[in-house]
């Protein structure tokens, strides 16, 4: 019963979050600028370029991870 049940909510969660890792860091990315820009008085112009470079970065490591992922699977 519980193998079936963590199948369902990994399916469900697949729904809407196909790379959980990607998610998961592009949250974190958002929170560290926003206390950066919100408590650390950082400007908004620098937290936006932080936050677009941090995006990149994070894609970059995502697809890198994919290709690793398939090249290993052949």
């Amino acid at each position: 019963m519980m193998n079936i049940l963590n199948i369902a909510l990994k399916e469900f969660f697949g729904m809407f979050i196909d790379d959980g890792a990607l998610a998961l860091l592009a949250l974190l990315l958002i929170a560290a600028v926003g206390v950066l820009v919100k408590f650390a008085h950082v400007d908004a112009l620098l937290g936006a370029t932080l936050l677009l470079v941090g995006c990149l970065m994070v894609l970059a490591e995502s697809v890198a991870r994919a290709a690793r992922k398939r090249f290993q699977r052949k």
